[in-house]
């Protein structure tokens, strides 16, 4: 459990304002669905495929106008974004989206995605650092849904067949075994995240040292 349910301490104005941002989504949610953990799946899936996806089309063409090399992160993203998808494509079959969760669900995507791009185009740091406390929500809301579950709340029922072919899960698995592969991709997306973000962190840093180093060399 500690593995799973790990937080990241803001480390500047970038982290913090990526967490404020997080917790004030985590608050919609929370007002909107309470524990309704499906249909909560259903609509944050659909903004959360959103992220990989704009990032990974974003350094797509920054590789190709800059002519460098992306270090391998774009497929990351796209796969990411792939896995999210998937996630989304899984609550359908549990918990089918009622016309406002539909409604909500086109409004909260396109925004979101603009949302997103300016983010990711002013400070890649802070695009990823939002989605590593996104992610980190999100395995505190499946470990409160698996809870549910475990305590007879939540009917377990048979696992949606897109999900046992997409995560190769027996053939007689449950709702409880497809929340819990889940979970486990939203902390692997969180660590992947985090460390994009705190890769960039180091990589500014160095800049801003090298920017010094030039203006001293100067005076």
């Amino acid at each position: 459990m500690e593995k799973l349910i790990r937080h990241h301490k803001p480390q500047n104005l970038s982290d913090h304002i990526a967490l404020a941002f997080t917790k004030f989504l985590r608050f919609l949610a929370d007002t909107f669905f309470k524990k309704k953990y499906g249909h909560r799946a259903v609509v944050l899936e659909t903004v959360a495929a959103v992220p990989g996806m704009v990032a990974g089309m974003l350094l797509h063409l920054k590789s190709l106008r800059k002519m460098q090399d992306d270090r391998g992160w774009i497929k990351i993203l796209l796969d990411e974004a792939e896995n999210e998808r998937m996630h989304l494509m899984t609550f359908i079959q549990i918990a089918k989206p009622t016309f406002i969760e539909r409604i909500i669900i086109m409004m909260a995507q396109f925004i979101f995605i603009l949302m997103y791009s300016i983010i990711y185009l002013s400070s890649q740091r802070t695009a990823h650092r939002i989605v590593g406390y996104f992610e980190e929500e999100a395995v505190i809301s499946y470990t409160e849904y698996l809870k549910e579950i475990e305590e007879g709340k939540i009917e377990n029922i048979k696992a949606p067949e897109i999900a046992i072919n997409y995560w190769n899960l027996p053939l007689n698995s449950k709702l409880k075994d497809v929340v819990e592969v889940i979970r486990d991709d939203e902390a692997g997306h969180r660590d992947v995240n985090h460390s994009f973000a705190n890769i960039l962190n180091v990589k500014n840093v160095k800049v801003i040292e090298e920017e010094v180093i030039e203006e001293k060399e100067k005076n």
